[in-house]
């Protein structure tokens, strides 16, 4: 098929570029040139591992071309993918004027007789496939055209990898013909393809994020209590995960979520209940939960100093939202440096991607580290907020030596504790001390 793809983001350069592998010719377009020119130089505006291989082999093959110019790529095209970005706005609801302007420009692009696919991509309330329609009518009344939602399900870092393997492909549409199409074109990526009205499928996607941050949120709460109880969190998940009505995964107990998803997409769907005059307590508590969980590392700072914590040093391992991405968006770190240095703490820090973006986003006297172990010296406590491998592979016994007191604070509670404990460190997990 021809497919054009508008915003090049994580959804859209990931999807378009893996609709390519697949075989399709893959027009991807941004309005932003210096971007394009990146992506036409081989150069990757994310990180995101796989893609860049993808991206060059592609382009190579002739299956995928990046352009600013969205009328004639919507024109020689079958199918148009909207991917551009649904910020959170200041109410809580998703910002669709990227998604409207761009429905705007293909009403004034498509000009001819020819049947097009248009399919929402980007996460959007309920009901935008019926006012991306409009939308498109109002520029040409006569436009063959068939608006579909088809949301992405996408985790950063293992973004390509999710999409040769979905769990399931969900088809937002009322059009038997549409139907055919977009099964069609994901039927190489699984059979667990769901067809379903647009409303339905829109809500999907919300409903999706927001019972994994509930989870999230969930675990975390009791996570705090077993702190006061001298509970183990990791046993207490063990033992609910064996139950298979509630299974194992997003039972990790840790500083909470981030990035460009769970945030925004679970003030998005109260919004929508608001509007309509609900108010989702159970999602406002998940909210709440999440929006303070990140400074128990600095509650427990506080304890293990006697709450005496000024002027002393503390290393950051990791700043990124989770491993594998360059994302800062809604990232932890970002909450905890800015409470330490409210303290009076002098912040040492480390990440091996995301440091660049972090830096545009903190401010104040922060040393940016090396490595975990340049973090780490003459440190009097260590923080793992993320996960990354270089962060992991610090031992205890080479972390006591080069700090000026040896204590860990687990955010992720990926360490083993014992370890810790055993070569004289002060340690604490979140829900395990």
């Amino acid at each position: 098929m021809k497919l054009t793809v508008v915003g090049t983001g994580y959804v859209g350069l990931v999807s378009g570029t893996s609709f390519a592998e697949l075989g399709n010719d893959v027009i991807c377009v941004d309005k932003i040139p210096e971007k394009v020119d990146r992506l036409n130089n081989g150069e990757i505006p994310i990180y995101e591992p796989g893609l860049k291989e993808l991206v060059d082999s592609n382009r190579a093959a002739g299956r995928l071309q990046f352009t600013t110019e969205l009328q004639p790529a919507v024109q020689a095209s079958d199918v148009v993918v909207i991917a551009v970005g649904t910020p959170e706005s200041e109410t809580g609801a998703a910002n669709m004027s990227y998604v409207y302007g761009v429905a705007d420009e293909i009403g004034e692009a498509v000009n001819d007789d020819k049947f097009r696919v248009v399919v929402n991509k980007s996460t959007v309330p309920v009901g935008t496939a019926d006012r991306v329609r409009s939308l498109i009518a109002d520029k040409n009344p006569d436009a063959q055209v068939e608006v579909c939602s088809v949301p992405e399900f996408l985790r950063e870092g293992s973004a390509v990898k999710d999409t040769f393997n979905p769990d399931r492909v969900i088809i937002g549409t009322n059009s038997d013909k549409a139907a055919g199409i977009l099964t069609e074109l994901h039927q190489p990526l699984t059979d667990n393809i769901v067809v379903t009205d647009p409303r339905s499928s829109e809500m999907i996607k919300y409903a999706s994020n927001a019972f994994l941050a509930t989870k999230i949120s969930f675990v975390n709460e009791v996570a705090n209590i077993c702190d006061y109880y001298g509970a183990d969190i990791n046993a207490v998940t063990r033992g609910m995960g064996m139950d298979n009505r509630i299974g194992p995964k997003f039972l990790n107990a840790g500083i909470g979520y981030g990035g460009s998803c769970f945030p925004k997409d679970v003030k998005a769907i109260k919004h929508l209940a608001e509007v309509k005059g609900y108010y989702p307590q159970l999602l406002q508590a998940v909210n709440d939960v999440n929006e303070k969980q990140s400074l128990r590392m600095v509650d427990h700072l506080n304890v293990i100093f006697n709450e005496d914590i000024r002027n002393i040093t503390v290393a950051l391992l990791g700043l990124a939202f989770k491993p594998n991405t360059d994302d800062m968006r809604e990232a932890p770190s970002l909450k905890i440096i800015r409470s330490l240095q409210e303290y009076g703490v002098k912040v040492r820090a480390f990440d091996p991607v995301a440091e660049d973006n972090a830096k545009q986003l903190l401010e104040g006297d922060i040393y940016f580290a090396e490595n975990a172990l340049d973090a780490c010296e003459g440190a009097d406590a260590a923080m793992l907020v993320t996960e990354w491998d270089e962060c992991l592979q610090v031992t205890p016994e080479k972390l006591k030596s080069i700090m000026n007191k040896p204590v860990m604070i687990d955010g992720r509670n990926a360490f083993e504790a014992k370890e810790f404990k055993e070569a004289g460190f002060i340690y604490h997990g979140i829900g395990r001390k």
